[in-house]
C-alpha cells in the first residue's frame, strides 16, 4: 500500500464512486480502505459543492427555468418534492454522483447541514456496498477461470 494509491482513489472518487472503487481494488489496496478512502473523497466533493452553493443555485435556475415558479413545475422538482433531501442524499451517490446530487439538493434549496449529512450517509452506505459487489464480482470472475 502506498500513500499515492490512496490519493488515486480519493480524488476518483470526488470525481465519481464507481471510478475510485475498482482502481482502489484494482491497485490491491484493502477493501476496507478502499470503501472508506472512497467514501471520504465523494464527500468531499459533495462539501465542496454545497460551499459554493449559493452560485450553483443561481446558475441552475438561469440555465434550466425562466424563474423559480417554473422550477416548482417541473417534473425533477416533483420528484425532489416526493423524496426530498434524505432520498436525493441515498440515492444520488449510485444513480448520478454526489456532486451533481450536491448541486441539485442546493439548487432546490435544501438545508447545507441536512444536505450533507444525508449525501454523507448514502455515500458510506454505496461505497461499502459497492466495494462488496465488486469483489464479489471479482471473486466469481476468478471463479469461473479456475
Amino acid at each position: 500500500m502506498n500513500l499515492e494509491s490512496i490519493f488515486i482513489v480519493f480524488g476518483a472518487s470526488a470525481i465519481e464512486l464507481w471510478l475510485g472503487i475498482p482502481l482502489g481494488l484494482l491497485m490491491k489496496l484493502n477493501p476496507i480502505l478502499v470503501a472508506l478512502t472512497a467514501a471520504l473523497g465523494s464527500i468531499f466533493a459533495a462539501i465542496m459543492v454545497v460551499l459554493v452553493g449559493e452560485n450553483l443555485r443561481s446558475r441552475f435556475l438561469q440555465r434550466h427555468y425562466e424563474d423559480e415558479k417554473a422550477m416548482i413545475k417541473s417534473r425533477l422538482y416533483r420528484i425532489w418534492d416526493k423524496y426530498g433531501v434524505i432520498g436525493l442524499g441515498l440515492i444520488s451517490p449510485l444513480l448520478f454522483g454526489s456532486p451533481v446530487g450536491a448541486a441539485v439538493g442546493i439548487a432546490f434549496g435544501a438545508g447545507k447541514k441536512r444536505l450533507i449529512f444525508w449525501m454523507s450517509m448514502g455515500i458510506i452506505l454505496w461505497s461499502f456496498g459497492l466495494t462488496f459487489a465488486i469483489i464479489m464480482g471479482f471473486i466469481t470472475l476468478q471463479s469461473m477461470n479456475n
